[in-house]
């Protein structure tokens, strides 16, 4: 495992944004692998805040090993990371719903909501 992140606060969105700002690497994310049951929109999967769930990154060569320790457990790869800072988002309807850069997504991240956006 190379790294992991709860998704209390702000949900799956936000868990993703933080990895990717303090990586500095980008994502392809995609809802439908999200395991959820009977929520329809994008949305609730992504900010959903649940004190039970993670987002964990693992390292390709390491994927068989951690696939052993989760089985019989509800896990899924919802996504890939990716070497030009972009975080891209798949919807549960499989559009894309979001493409940004993470360059971006950090200043809007860092401002205030009283500064002129």
């Amino acid at each position: 495992m190379k790294a992991c992140h709860d998704l209390s606060e702000g949900g799956l969105a936000v868990a993703v944004s933080e990895m990717a700002f303090a990586s500095n690497l980008g994502l392809k994310l995609d809802l439908g692998k999200v395991p959820v049951k009977g929520v329809e929109r994008d949305d609730f999967v992504l900010f959903s805040e649940s004190n039970s769930r993670f987002l964990v990154e693992v390292d390709p060569k390491d994927k068989a090993a951690f696939e052993g320790i989760m089985k019989g457990k509800v896990c899924a790869e919802i996504g890939k990371i990716t070497p030009k800072p972009t975080l891209k988002i798949k919807g549960l309807k499989g559009f894309g719903i979001v493409e940004t850069d993470v360059a971006g997504l950090r200043a809007a991240w860092k401002r205030t909501l009283s500064e002129e956006v």
